[in-house]
């Protein structure tokens, strides 16, 4: 089993389903409806939004859709508490330990420890407080002066847009060398032009691909 390269200088960690057991924006969307359940009238939006994903198979434009249903015209004041109460209830659950653990050893050795996630920054920066990270790449999302309007500001932050994410880490710590996990085989793109790669938890199908082009596979309990 492929374990952490540690000391190469930077490590990035995607979020879901590699340092998390699975997806934390649904989970964060129910938080939201438990906290406000007169926001699931925004739910007639869900139907929608997945027969168009169907179609074009955007995942910005879909993601886009659920939080401008259910949060649209949420105050910073009102996200941020949902955020801390997220967290407070359900990070630590969420979390794989061997995951932690990767993460408490590259920080151990130095390593400039990078959270590159396409879930959003309404909570992923938190995330990665609250984690330690140094730093935090994840999708952005559009204000309307205090209020949330939901669509994405930013590229949605997964496959090719990741590679690019970590070309502007490789510029900022010239001569390091990188280390970098994922689990699903939109991660392939960034994982594909770092130093030490890792594919965590993927499924079988993920992880022949993985073997295929030569990137290592572990399981992170």
């Amino acid at each position: 089993m492929a374990t952490p390269r540690t000391g190469v200088g930077v490590a990035i960690f995607d979020l879901d389903g590699t340092i998390t057991f699975h997806d934390t924006l649904v989970p964060y969307l129910f938080h939201v409806l438990r906290h406000h359940p007169a926001r699931a009238l925004g739910l007639w939006r869900v139907p929608v939004a997945l027969a168009r994903f169907a179609l074009d198979r955007d995942r910005g434009h879909l993601k886009a859709s659920l939080i401008r249903g259910l949060m649209g015209g949420l105050s910073r004041a009102a996200v941020h508490a949902l955020t801390r109460s997220f967290l407070d209830e359900r990070l630590s659950a969420l979390c794989r330990r061997t995951a932690l653990a990767a993460i408490e050893a590259h920080r151990a050795a130095g390593d400039h420890l990078v959270l590159l996630s396409a879930s959003t920054d309404f909570y992923v920066p938190d995330i990665g407080r609250r984690l330690g990270f140094d730093e935090v790449y994840c999708t952005e999302v559009r204000w309307n002066g205090d209020r949330l309007d939901g669509r994405l500001a930013s590229e949605n932050r997964r496959g090719a847009e990741k590679a690019r994410v970590v070309e502007t880490v490789r510029a900022g710590h010239p001569g390091h060398s990188i280390a970098a996990y994922g689990n699903s085989s939109s991660d392939f793109d960034h994982l594909l032009v770092v130093e030490a790669p890792l594919v965590v938890n993927a499924s079988a199908a993920t992880r022949r691909r993985a073997q295929q082009l030569g990137l290592p596979v572990a399981d992170w309990s």
